[in-house]
This record gives structure tokens, sequence and C-alpha cells, in this order.
């Protein structure tokens, strides 16, 4: 790997999506390894060398593997900094931090109930009871978003971050777990505005 080269573990319609959004808004140089789930290939041995977790996304950057969608995208913001892509103080880093938890331990668990609910039980009755309660669940965090963290055209307010690329994401989900995403007029208008910037559709054509 060229020593200012990353490279980026993925897959179609997962979280990394937005860490590809960062790296583009970044102009960061960057290849990517797509990893096939229906073959499995996130648990192959080469894989599992990379990320021992079996998931995505991975970044390899010339000081080791970094995994984790906030940890790279912090690391993105901060690795680039003439990019704007965080906030420079400490209460605003946070803040943005604080939104990257909310996303990843509360709102995509309860989207991957739905699609991934074996990590949490074997019976499929009790798979099934978690897949119909997803709508509700989804669609109680993004009224919060919606109420609490939009409080400006950007995640953040006036300013973009990686923020809006990670929300970006997420909020593509909501249709495939029976959510209208028009029941959130400002997640909605943001999605919009995210779809429209060049970085972003770069990062969704391949």
């Amino acid at each position: 790997m060229p020593p200012e080269e990353l490279t980026l573990y993925y897959a179609p319609g997962t979280c990394a999506q937005a860490v590809r959004i960062a790296l583009e808004e970044a102009g960061a140089p960057y290849r990517l390894e797509r990893l096939d789930f229906s073959a499995r290939q996130q648990l192959s041995p080469d894989y599992l060398a990379v990320n021992p977790k079996g998931r995505v996304p991975a970044l390899a950057t010339p000081q080791g593997v970094l995994t984790e969608t906030p940890a790279l995208l912090a690391y993105v913001a901060q690795r680039f900094p003439e990019a704007r892509l965080a906030p420079a103080d400490a209460f605003g880093f946070a803040r943005m931090q604080e939104v990257h938890s909310y996303l990843a331990s509360t709102v995509h668990v309860a989207h991957a109930h739905r699609p991934r609910g074996s990590r949490w039980a074997d019976e499929p009755e009790a798979i099934a009871a978690m897949q119909r309660k997803v709508p509700q669940n989804m669609a109680e965090c993004f009224e919060l978003i919606e109420r609490h963290y939009l409080q400006g055209p950007w995640v953040l307010g006036d300013a973009y971050s990686v923020a809006d690329g990670y929300l970006f994401t997420i909020a593509g989900w909501l249709k495939s777990d029976g959510v209208d995403i028009a029941r959130f007029p400002k997640v909605q208008a943001h999605s919009v505005r995210v779809g429209a910037r060049g970085a972003v559709q770069r990062a969704l054509a391949g």
C-alpha cells in the first residue's frame, strides 16, 4: 500500500457507505475492497485477518487497520482537516460523536433486528417478533433525530460534517424497514441535500 493510500473494505447496502462518502468529501486517496456477503466472504480467513469481527467497514491505514464507523469517520475528518468535515472545538467534536454513537449503538441496532435477527435469537418465532418491532423502533429513533438532532440544514447546524453522510446512509434504510421517510420532513429534506452533493454521488456510483 502506498504510504498515503487507504483501503476501505465494504459491502453494498451497509454503513460502510458513510465512510466512503467521507473519503470522497475529503478528497482522500483510497481504494476499495468489496466483500460478497452472500458468499460469506466477510468470514473468510483472509478478511478475518484484517477484521476479526467479520464485519464492515474496515479501513486499512499506513498505521494499521481501524474498524467501527464512528472511529473511521473521526479518523477521516482529522486526517484531512483541510476538508473541514468535523468541528475543531472540543464541544462540537463531542457533539458530532454523540450523534455517531446514537446512530451506531441505537439506530443501527434497531435496524439490524430485521435482517440480522439471528444475532439475538435462534427460535424463528423470536426472530419474527423482533422483525415485527423494527418499524416502530426505527420510527421512534427518527422521531428523536427529527426533533433533537436536525437543528439546521446539516446535522451540526450550518456546517456539513461526516455526520451528514452517516445519517444519510442510515436514513436510506427506512424504506426497507417499513417506514416512510416522509413522516420526517427534516430528515427527508436533509437526505435530498446530501444526495445532491458531488462527493456523495461519486460514492454511490460504484
